[in-house]
């Protein structure tokens, strides 16, 4: 099966639909993340076919829960979920923010080749970073506990904004720190994330802050 195949043929099982654009542009993405690995480093996940399921399929299975017109990916690493989710949503802007250089080079690159207007690529903290308006959505996969990621990023979300924490076991400690140290913080959702091809359990967690 081609990697283009296998990319529609998990899409289609997560009832992700993809338009042939779509489909290219994802098969082009996970070629070059495979090509500049082998320099760069960028993921611990070696081989190309693997990368589908553990990082396309992984990134599209939340893309029902993109909200908004502004979007952030913090800690993006090399693009994920954030460039994944630009493919998907032109008619939305992604900031996707990394302190690495090597993995926000990859996505500068990445982002001229595919042609994708909609993505904005920042290196720095995200504890320093300002954005131009607030964030209807801020999202992470891995990136750090939840604690450290609304500290570090609440400065980012509009009022109104959701986060979006993509983990693997359901993160019950993570909240109960969280809680401890911003009260103002409540889980509004969290969905099991059945991802094609991964064994491993996957979560998104979804938070909001409470108006007084």
């Amino acid at each position: 099966m081609s990697l283009r195949e296998s990319i529609c043929r998990g899409a289609n099982t997560l009832s992700v639909s993809l338009t042939e654009e779509q489909a290219d542009l994802l098969t082009r993405y996970v070629e070059l993340l495979a090509k500049w690995n082998k320099a760069y480093n960028l993921t611990a996940v070696r081989d190309i076919n693997e990368m589908v399921s553990r990082h396309i399929l992984d990134s599209l299975s939340i893309a029902p829960y993109m909200t908004g017109d502004y979007l952030m990916d913090v800690g993006s690493g090399p693009g994920l979920p954030g460039m994944i989710m630009a493919i998907m949503y032109p008619e939305k802007q992604f900031t996707l923010l990394d302190s690495n250089g090597k993995k926000t080079r990859f996505m500068t690159q990445a982002k001229m080749e595919l042609g994708l207007k909609n993505v904005r690529v920042e290196n720095t903290r995200c504890e320093s970073f300002q954005g131009e308006q607030p964030f209807d959505v801020i999202m992470s996969r891995a990136f750090s506990s939840l604690l450290d990621m609304v500290e570090g990023t609440h400065h980012l979300l509009s009022p109104e904004g959701t986060f979006l924490a993509m983990k693997g076991l359901y993160p019950e400690e993570e909240l109960q720190d969280l809680y401890a140290v911003r009260p103002d913080i409540k889980e509004t959702e969290s969905h099991i994330l059945s991802v094609p091809g991964c064994e491993a359990q996957r979560h998104l967690v979804m938070l909001k802050q409470i108006k007084n």
